[in-house]
């Protein structure tokens, strides 16, 4: 059977150049990038190449990287040492209701612990508002945490404006982003954009391997390390490195640098093929979140009111067809998406409601089936 894979949100297939990378990091160089010999010293240079990729995509210093196993642990470092930095100049933290729940989790973690928090609330198509945020703003916020592309919906949140009025308003409080969906997708410049200080990414996004992300720690922040028991990453992240992880993220980003802008045009071109394919060919059909520049190139979630959103991906998976209902790391729990229900959709819509999310490694050809598929699914299980 056919296999036509768009739920590259959740994860990527992974190109042959970093599978081959991670191996020859497995059985070739595959010496202890701490240790000093000749073995060790080429480890380190994997290390250290793919740290300067990743900074030169996001314009800013190698220093200034710091390897993770994924943007899960990214986003804890940089909600939990911002928080332990800046406690003694107050206990005030904005994010939003939109946000992954690696974000939200240990900002609830930190709600439990004495510290007060304010949810910032999407409009109807999931993008916060700049003069809320400004209304929200006290001398007492320590932390702001926006994602710059929300999983579910692909809504890209005006963070860059946002880091501007945090450090005009409340100069002193850390801004976070959460960059896992945008990062090679989007522009971000560090060395432009100053008043973001922590920014996660992850190497599964943007077909590397899974276990392997990076947070940019803006220099001269002097928080404490995440992890001791080791000199590993500038002293803040003990423990051995996972050397295949970073092989395989750096020839991914080698393999997308030099061929951006038409890799994300191409795959804008499937998406709109497929939002028109559904529009023309189905009746009812809900688009929940913003289509236009305001959003990723690649997501597009959709209600089919009538359908259930669990059945409709099982359904379709009978074609070799896969999809989600939202964030792969809820929806085998089968409860209704935060995102969606903060954006005010009403319970058939998200019930009805599914993701889906292409990649340059999707073609116009699996567009249509996958469209005259959902044209199929969507009637037959409207009728029974």
């Amino acid at each position: 059977m056919r296999e036509i894979y768009l739920d590259n949100s959740a994860t990527t297939k992974v190109i042959p150049e970093a599978v081959e990378a991670m191996l020859e990091a497995c059985q070739i160089k595959y010496g202890n990038p701490s240790s000093l010999h000749g073995k060790g010293i080429e480890a380190e240079k994997i290390i250290r190449e793919t740290r300067e990729r990743i900074a030169g995509f996001l314009n800013c210093s190698s220093k200034e990287i710091f390897f993770t196993s994924g943007g899960t642990e990214a986003n804890n470092w940089a909600v939990f040492k911002a928080a332990e930095k800046l406690k003694r100049f107050g206990k005030h933290i904005i994010t939003t209701s939109i946000e992954h729940s690696s974000v939200l989790e240990p900002i609830k973690e930190l709600e439990g612990r004495g510290f007060e928090v304010t949810y910032l609330s999407p409009s109807k198509e999931g993008i916060i508002s700049l003069e809320e945020l400004k209304r929200e703003l006290r001398p007492d916020t320590i932390l702001v945490s926006i994602m710059h592309a929300n999983n579910e919906t692909g809504a890209l949140q005006p963070v860059f404006e946002a880091a501007e009025i945090i450090k005009n308003i409340s100069h002193r409080a850390f801004f976070h982003v959460d960059a896992v969906q945008s990062f090679g997708k989007v522009n971000i410049d560090l060395k432009k954009e100053r008043g973001i200080d922590f920014l996660s990414i992850s190497a599964h996004k943007i077909h590397g391997p899974k276990g392997i992300g990076a947070l940019f720690i803006r220099e001269g922040l002097n928080i404490s390390p995440f992890l001791l028991g080791g000199e590993q990453e500038g002293k803040m992240r003990a423990g051995t490195e996972n050397l295949p992880g970073i092989a395989g993220f750096g020839a991914a980003l080698k393999g997308l640098e030099n061929n951006v802008e038409a890799h994300w045009e191409k795959i804008k071109e499937l998406k709109e093929r497929f939002v028109r394919g559904i529009k023309d060919g189905i009746r009812d059909v809900i688009i929940n979140g913003p289509l236009d520049n305001r959003a990723l190139p690649h997501i597009v979630n959709v209600s089919f009111p009538g359908v259930k959103g669990e059945v409709l991906v099982h359904f379709l998976e009978q074609w070799g067809i896969y999809i989600s209902t939202g964030s792969a790391c809820h929806s085998r729990g089968g409860s209704v998406s935060h995102v969606l229900k903060a954006m005010g959709l009403k319970r058939e819509a998200l019930e009805g409601a599914v993701r889906v999310s292409f990649s340059a490694l999707n073609s116009q050809e699996e567009v249509d089936f996958a469209v005259e598929k959902f044209r199929e699914a969507v009637e037959e299980l409207r009728s029974l």
